[in-house]
């Protein structure tokens, strides 16, 4: 048996395991890792840690204690109350809001971590308040991040077209653009009335806080009441400057989100102890180590040169069709694991022998790839999917984790055999 497929089965024992003993599939990964990397793959300890994604580590930790404190001094409470007035109280344009704000950050250059790291803490605490399912508002978070991040000034788009063009390939921006952005339109679509949408919109309108401080009506239509509003303190104010400046830090300055998420809330807890001194507690750790976990896992099956060999395998495929649609798979497969950029950059040069002979059109095939190398970020082992998990307060954390893997593996089973029948089989480009 080859090295290659031995690293594949020890996966899917972990995957085993971890869901049939409840043991942590984290901590599950970094023994395989451990294994396979050792005894295989003949990797020193140098060679198993290459994998461990330090920065999604201070990304997690950073956005989560900055948020945790958000959470503890009331700001959080404030921004659901003012989104609900932006609304008019309608609850179940909210979704489409944090879908729409993601999708506009990534359509103007930033990266879809990022935007969802701003975002999301926001969007699970306005779910977590108004009983919205965290599996709706998480994934119009991340499907509304990758809705715009495959703008022609995106960094996704820029890095694909680029890929494009020194490949010598046909090329489209707007057609990548708009197919990203129409796949995930119709996903979000899906997903907001399978988890629920239908029924906030039979709630009507909460009742808007009022300006005394005092309750809503609880006569509200849908029998919801909303808070009253939040006064603005000291601390409140300081956090919400931290907020935009950890926007403006990442979006214009290009910072590191985790290490400026960090930062700030270092400032925050020596500023108001009091408000600070459970955060650190309320950081995801669970999430941390399991997301850790599994892609240092990934990263030696990299090191190794697993995915590399299945994708080299795919593209020696003499049926076209066959081995586009193989090779979306495993874009989406892969990506809901690791970077989905890196993926594009690994499978769009596989595809190009017969992209060449013009059996396939290039700018369909560049657009599936695309689309199913991306769609998967809700999968709770994407950096999206992670941020979305760690985020969410107030739920029971392992059902949650269960329902975006499982919501993952319906994407990823889903999408890139419809991708490959709209995008590769009409031939475009």
């Amino acid at each position: 048996m080859s090295p290659e497929l031995i690293s594949i089965l020890v996966l899917v024992v972990v995957f085993v395991i971890a869901t049939t003993r409840s043991v942590n599939m984290g901590a599950l990964a970094f023994a395989a890792a451990f294994g396979v990397g050792g005894l295989v793959a003949d990797l020193d300890a140098d060679g198993i840690f290459a994998g461990f994604p330090g920065d999604l580590f201070v990304v997690l930790v950073g956005v989560t204690y900055l948020f945790a404190i958000a959470r503890a001094n009331g700001t959080t409470d404030w921004l659901v109350h003012a989104a609900v007035r932006l609304v008019r109280g309608r609850v179940a344009l909210i979704p489409w809001v944090m879908f729409a704000l993601t999708g506009a950050l990534t359509a103007i250059g930033a990266v879809s971590p990022a935007a969802v790291a701003i975002v999301a803490p926001i969007a699970l605490s306005f779910a977590a308040r108004y009983g919205i399912s965290p599996l709706l508002m998480g994934s119009m978070v991340v499907h509304g991040a990758q809705a715009g991040g495959f703008s022609p000034i995106s960094i996704y788009g820029t890095i694909v077209n680029g890929i494009v063009e020194r490949e010598k390939l046909p090329g489209n921006e707007l057609v990548l653009f708009l197919a990203s952005l129409a796949a995930n339109l119709v996903i979000a679509g899906v997903v907001f009335v399978v988890c629920g949408g239908l029924k906030l919109w039979a709630r009507g309108a909460v009742d808007e806080p009022g300006d005394d401080g005092t309750d809503g009506d609880v006569n509200a239509p849908g029998g919801v009441s909303a808070p009253g509003t939040t006064r603005l303190t000291a601390a409140r104010t300081a956090t919400l400057t931290s907020l935009l400046a950890l926007v403006i830090a990442v979006l214009v300055l290009d910072l590191d989100a985790g290490l400026t998420a960090i930062t700030l809330a270092v400032v925050l807890s020596t500023l108001w102890p009091e408000d600070s001194r459970k955060a650190v507690g309320q950081i995801a750790w669970p999430t941390v180590l399991l997301i850790c976990g599994v892609l240092t896992y990934i990263g030696v099956l990299d090191e190794m040169g697993t995915i590399t060999w299945a994708g080299e395998g795919v593209g020696g495929i003499g049926v076209p069709l066959l081995a586009a649609v193989l090779l979306c798979y495993i874009g989406a497969l892969v990506s809901a694991f690791a970077s989905s950029v890196g993926i594009m950059g690994a499978l769009i040069p596989l595809a190009v022998p017969f992209l060449e002979r013009g059996e396939i059109g290039a700018v369909g095939m560049v657009a599936a790839l695309a689309v199913s190398a991306t769609v998967v970020d809700v999968s709770p082992f994407s950096t999206n999917g992670a941020l979305v998990l760690a985020a969410a307060p107030d739920v029971d954390r392992e059902r949650f984790f269960r329902q975006l893997m499982v919501y993952g593996g319906i994407v990823v089973a889903v999408v890139p055999a419809a991708a490959w029948l709209v995008m590769v089989v009409p031939g475009w480009g």
